[in-house]
């Protein structure tokens, strides 16, 4: 799967991950691959990104993700350093 993380300043996140998880506002959801077309208002919270064993997080201020054929997009109200 790719995933694409975007702030209206830049793109904070492009590459190939094995799974995700975002803070979804009625609780925090997977996103694996084949994953159901979805489209889902994000909370403030944890981008989790797996790829294999290796884990990475960002921290979000809200915005939307969109599922569709095995590509994620988060476009994000802006990140926390």
């Amino acid at each position: 799967m790719t995933l694409e993380i975007l702030t209206p300043d830049k793109a904070v996140f492009q590459g190939e991950v094995t799974s995700v998880t975002v803070p979804g506002v009625l609780g925090s959801f997977e996103v694996l691959n084949n994953h159901a077309p979805i489209i889902s208002i994000l909370d403030d919270g944890k981008v989790i990104i797996r790829n294999g064993k290796a884990e990475e997080s960002i921290l979000i201020k809200g915005g939307v993700v969109e599922v569709l054929n095995n590509k994620i997009t988060v476009l994000a109200e802006g990140v926390v350093s």
